[in-house]
């Protein structure tokens, strides 16, 4: 660059600082498909362009909290024996016999409105809703009865067929203007019976077809047009419809609740990894941003130990949302019968922070951003601490999100 930071008079700082973000405004990866995200970002972009730095701070400020503190209230309804218990623990990975596990069983186990909070993210409650037409819940009573405004979509629930009530509170939801989807459980069930009593002429994917065709015809029989039906198995979330499931319902959030949403999704598939990766790297981008937008003095190599307390703080989090924390790890050495070192073994993460003698810990941080940086490109001539603080943390992101897709693999090798 033609000038350094320091040599700049003071009242020309802002738009040296704003013309080396501008570009990160111009990212692609960092947008969504939100038009409010977008409108934001278009404001941040023209108050950089601009060198109004301090115009972009609380709009930068403003996404970020909403990214944190978005509420997510799922809704699950159907009759009694379907399945929302079970599925509600899925969705939570909680075992159905730990302590906070939704009560399942061959009896009616839901006869009051409850919810149960995400282990990890305490605002993404699942409501389990008594089923409509029920002893206490009659349909003419049953949204208001159920506090309807409070969800953000309802999931309703059926292990056989979808019946009249399904029908009645689908139509009484899409009224209110809000969505609604059909889910299908126990499939793997039904495949196993169809299996044994079919041996020489059984065909998964005819058997899936038929029972798809068959709520289909139900749902359209009772007054519900264009249904989308999606099979799963509470016990095979990574098998059938689930993944498509959950990219339906992405679709349908706004971004601050679809980052959330991401984020108390399962560790199933690598899909899923890869989307909670890139709403994380987003949240990642924004913070960068905000801290350059702030920033007075230029990147010059030394990361202080409040930097580098951070910078742990963060890397555990990661880990903890993608289950490669500690406590994850002891579940998975446990479920797979070995040791713990061995299942440490094959991953990086909990290495990131360890150092050599000849090494020091802000060596170690400085060397992960340019590693970040000649893999995936960017700008680092400038050399401002933003690009340093977000280059890290992607690396970090990256380096966890690949030990859970590591984990996951090995996971299904033992389970095939």
């Amino acid at each position: 660059m033609g000038h350094s930071f320091s040599s700049l008079p003071a009242e020309e700082r802002p738009r040296f600082l704003a013309s080396n973000m501008i570009h990160e405004c111009n990212n692609p990866s960092t947008g969504g498909e939100d038009s409010l995200f977008q409108a934001r970002i278009i404001l941040i972009r023209s108050a950089l362009q601009e060198g109004r730095l301090e115009e972009a701070v609380p709009i930068i400020s403003k996404m970020i909290e909403d990214m944190d503190n978005a509420l997510l209230n799922i809704a699950l309804t159907g009759e009694s024996g379907a399945g929302k218990s079970t599925f509600i623990n899925a969705f939570r990975g909680v075992g159905h016999e730990d302590e906070d596990a939704a009560s399942t069983g061959v009896v009616e186990t839901t006869t009051n409105i409850t919810f149960y909070e995400h282990p990890e993210l305490p605002n993404v409650k699942l409501w389990d809703l008594p089923g409509i037409g029920t002893l206490h819940f009659k349909p003419e009573s049953y949204l208001e009865q159920v506090n309807f405004s409070r969800y953000d979509f309802f999931v309703i629930i059926s292990s056989s067929r979808f019946r009249v009530n399904d029908a009645k509170l689908a139509q009484k939801i899409r009224e209110m203007g809000k969505k609604f989807y059909f889910v299908r459980t126990k499939v793997d069930i039904d495949l196993n019976n169809e299996r044994r009593s079919k041996p020489r002429t059984f065909k998964e994917e005819n058997v899936l077809q038929m029972i798809r065709n068959n709520c289909l015809q139900h749902l359209q029989k009772i007054g519900i047009e264009d249904p989308k039906v999606f099979l799963i198995s509470s016990f095979e979330l990574e098998s059938y419809d689930f993944p498509k499931l959950q990219d339906e319902l992405a679709k349908e959030l706004p971004e601050h609740k679809r980052h959330v949403f991401f984020l108390s999704l399962p560790n199933i598939t690598e899909d899923i990894i890869d989307q909670k990766k890139a709403s994380i790297q987003k949240r990642i981008w924004l913070e960068a941003l905000k801290t350059g937008t702030k920033a007075s003095l230029p990147f010059v190599g030394i990361i202080k130990d409040d930097d580098i307390a951070q910078l742990k703080k963060h890397l555990i989090n990661y880990q903890r949302k993608f289950g490669v924390d500690d406590a994850s790890l002891l579940k998975i050495s446990q479920a797979s019968n070995k040791p713990m070192e061995e299942v440490k073994a094959l991953i990086k993460s909990p290495h990131l922070l360890t150092v050599t003698r000849d090494e020091s810990i802000s060596e170690r941080l400085l060397k992960y951003a340019e590693v970040y940086f000649s893999v995936n490109g960017g700008l680092v001539a400038s050399g401002f601490y933003f690009r340093k603080s977000y280059y890290t943390h992607l690396h970090f992101l990256e380096t966890v999100a690949n030990d859970a897709k590591i984990l996951l693999s090995k996971l299904w090798e033992t389970s095939v």
